[in-house]
């Protein structure tokens, strides 16, 4: 097989293939038994009908055309792999010529990587957050708790921003009510941002008793976007205790018996999580700034792509959050112009970004160990909520195990770039990479634990 390749673009290629009639006989005996399997013949048993007798009766051209269904996808892998391109969207094939016996000539025009240098990037220099923990941090962390622990007391008063109605709701629609858009002991935090526009206006000084109607946009079920008269009964008002800042809230919120104990639990848990974000701040800036060094072409077809996935996303999260299109943007607080922006700003980022990394991927040797690969599956199986055997298997049947691969390379090459920086934080204090490894990792040269450090070892 011979094979030569044209740039149509600095993002397409042309490849003409000619491949030897012999190297076809494999699949075109495929192709006979295919054929024999499909076609009746009188004195013929299906699947034994001889190859002169498909011939004779239904031509040689079915069977040819059943053998370059068969090969040329194989033969078309093969000549990527021999021309070192790399495809970044489906083919367009197309065979030009067939010398029956003789040769067989195909042409695919593809969307490909385009060809680029990567720059040194060692000792960029880049600025993260400080790691200093300061007294509105704790405070912040000890408000979380205290809003987890809070109880709800009725109160005799009207509804204020914070408090908790319990309530029911109905749509009227022209004075019909709407059997769908009716709801029973709903508890809602009021000034908590509803959907159902108008809703928190309607709720402040309400109290236990009271009915209001308010009108507004129905925001799901058949009625979504159509104008609908809301009545809203309060059935009571309960506002929000939080518990004291002392000893015995330690010991209900936490393992500790003193606050002071659980500040300098919080207080560290903080500073690691400081640390882990300079570590992953470092990774994300150094590549931003290798990215900025370099121009890179895109491909139209794996920049819609990825477009395209992003919108198909957003339909698929609209459609499980049972809201009309304009709530659930309303909700999102953005456009549908914002929102397909965004998606085109970060697609190409994201393109770009996979196309440095790869390179960096190539160039470093960096590969996948099966520690790895395991570790991989253990912590997205714990972020989905699902046992890690089940994600393994799901990824295996689905063909997703390179996909994930993938991942923990190019994730290997970002922190290459990040540890080949020059760190410093906002107060012009150098920031040691390494010795935050050790620290977050005592037993690790370098942690592998994503959780902890995003810093998976190199191989």
């Amino acid at each position: 097989m011979k094979t030569a390749v044209e740039e149509l673009s600095p993002t397409r290629v042309k490849l003409t293939v000619e491949v030897p009639f012999k190297e076809l006989e494999p699949s075109l005996q495929a192709a006979y038994k295919k054929v024999a399997q499909q076609v009746r013949v009188p004195g013929f048993r299906p699947g034994k009908v001889p190859a002169r007798i498909i011939e004779q009766r239904f031509g040689r051209a079915v069977v040819l055309e059943e053998t370059l269904n068969d090969a040329l996808p194989k033969l078309y892998g093969q000549a990527v792999d021999e021309t070192e391109v790399f495809p970044v969207s489906q083919p367009e094939i197309e065979v030009t010529k067939i010398e029956d016996g003789e040769q067989v000539e195909f042409t695919a025009e593809v969307d490909v990587r385009p060809a680029f240098d990567v720059p040194d990037y060692e000792g960029t220099e880049i600025v993260v957050t400080t790691a200093e923990v300061s007294d509105a941090d704790i405070e912040a962390q000890l408000d979380g708790l205290r809003q987890r622990f809070a109880t709800l007391t009725g109160v005799e008063r009207s509804a204020q921003n914070g408090d908790y109605v319990v309530m029911d709701l109905r749509a009227e629609i022209d004075g019909e009510n709407i059997d769908e858009q009716q709801a029973a002991d709903v508890s809602y935090e009021v000034g908590a941002g509803s959907v159902l526009q108008g809703l928190d206006d309607a709720l402040q000084g309400m109290a236990a008793g009271d009915e209001k109607t308010f009108r507004t946009t129905l925001v799901g079920g058949e009625n979504a976007g159509e104008e609908a008269d809301v009545i809203i009964k309060v059935k009571s008002v309960k506002e929000k205790v939080l518990p004291e800042l002392d000893d015995e809230f330690a010991q209900l919120a936490s393992e500790f018996d003193t606050l002071d104990e659980l500040k300098d639990s919080i207080r560290e848990q903080a500073r690691r999580n400081k640390l882990i974000d300079q570590v992953m701040q470092s990774r994300e800036k150094a590549l931003d700034a290798l990215l900025d060094k370099i121009d890179i072409p895109l491909p139209e077809s794996a920049l819609n792509a990825e477009i395209d996935a992003r919108k198909h996303n957003l339909e698929h999260q609209i459609a499980e959050s049972g809201l009309s299109r304009e709530a659930y943007l309303r909700l999102q607080q953005t456009t549908e112009d914002e929102l397909f922006a965004d998606y085109e700003e970060n697609s190409r980022k994201a393109l770009k970004s996979g196309f440095v990394l790869d390179k960096i991927v190539k160039s470093e040797d960096i590969g996948v160990s099966e520690q790895e690969l395991t570790d991989f599956v253990v912590r997205r199986a714990m972020q989905l909520g699902v046992a890690p055997n089940t994600l393994a298997q799901h990824l295996a049947d689905n063909n997703q195990l390179t996909l994930a691969m993938m991942e923990i390379v190019r994730e290997k090459a970002k922190t290459l770039i990040g540890d080949a920086a020059k760190v410093t934080d906002e107060a012009g204090n150098e920031v040691d990479l390494k010795a935050i490894y050790t620290e977050l990792n005592p037993e690790q040269e370098q942690p592998e634990d994503e959780a902890a450090a995003e810093q998976p070892a190199q191989s």
